[in-house]
């Protein structure tokens, strides 16, 4: 049997000549028109792509996610008679440079230092080290894993939050998402990590929000609804000794005339923390495919009703 393999991404012509290298029997990479979504049985592609299209396909088989986050493709209305498989394991060690490049910037105090240099001052702040400092991680998984490896090297206290309370190896300690409040009043940082649910979504309200300490750094790399964000501007605005750094959000791009553009304790970035690079999603989708061939149960297939 030839199968029939459709790319959605924006980078389509990478992904041919990345695909053209590696060796795939029986399968017919086939163009960009709309014949090839009813004829297709198995699609490469980014999920917010794909969503709109899915409905359209007549013998979809199974989909690789070229993105950790499926969540437009688990929305109780949309079909489920399909393998969704996504990409796990290539970023660790991004959303660990990125969480620890941000937070030694700040503890060590780079932009002031930056400022002064630009006035020739030489005036020593007020150093600050990550050794024996609290890292609340929310999620446990394979992302928060190599985080809370990292943090180890540099002497932190890593507490983790999953569903069950579930021990974790690398983690001093683990609680479930019902007792957050306790500890993210302990936390010198707090980073989310956690994949969308109904039971994730706008857990880090104002209630919560209110109990950070007094100059606490907030990450959220995870999913946008997890976090309320007219809540974190208000206690930002009001709590300029706190920080935070976020990179993804429930509306994308953030629009302008959102007020937390303007908070000097606030650093935005464009969804930026761990991009997908197509060399490691097709050696992960070559791998899928041969198992797919073998009748092998695929790797990191998302189960629809949990939503990852």
């Amino acid at each position: 049997m030839e199968h029939k393999l459709l790319l959605l991404t924006s980078d389509n012509d990478k992904y041919r000549e990345l695909l053209a290298s590696c060796h795939l029997p029986q399968i017919k990479l086939l163009g960009d028109d709309p014949k090839s979504i009813l004829s297709a049985d198995i699609w490469l592609a980014e999920p917010p792509l794909a969503a709109p299209l899915i409905g359209h396909a007549r013998n979809m088989v199974w989909m690789q996610s070229t993105y950790a986050g499926v969540d437009p493709l688990v929305k109780p209305r949309l079909r489920r008679d399909y393998l969704l498989t996504n990409v796990k394991g290539i970023f660790g060690p991004l959303m660990s440079e990125y969480l620890f490049g941000y937070l030694l910037a700040h503890k060590r105090e780079h932009q002031k230092y930056k400022s002064q240099q630009a006035e020739k001052i030489w005036r020593p702040g007020s150093f600050k080290t990550l050794q024996g400092q609290q890292l609340l991680l929310l999620g446990t998984g394979s992302i928060a894993q190599h985080i809370a490896k990292t943090a180890k090297h540099f002497g932190m206290h890593v507490t983790g939050i999953n569903r069950g309370a579930k021990p974790t190896i690398g983690f001093d300690h683990v609680d479930r998402l019902a007792n957050l409040p306790s500890h993210i009043a302990q936390a010198d940082a707090i980073a989310t990590i956690l994949p969308s649910t109904p039971e994730t979504r706008g857990i880090l309200d104002a209630q919560t929000l209110s109990l950070m300490k007094q100059n606490a750094v907030l990450f959220n790399m995870g999913r946008g609804d997890v976090l309320d964000l007219d809540a974190l501007f208000q206690q930002l605005h009001t709590n300029p000794e706190q920080h935070a750094i976020l990179d993804v959000f429930n509306q994308e791009p953030l629009p302008q005339e959102h007020p937390i553009w303007s908070l000097n304790n606030v650093i935005i970035t464009p969804h930026i923390a761990a991009p997908s690079f197509p060399e490691q999603v097709v050696e992960i989708f070559a791998n899928n495919y041969h198992k797919l061939l073998n009748h092998e149960p695929l790797s990191n297939q998302v189960n629809f009703e949990r939503g990852y």
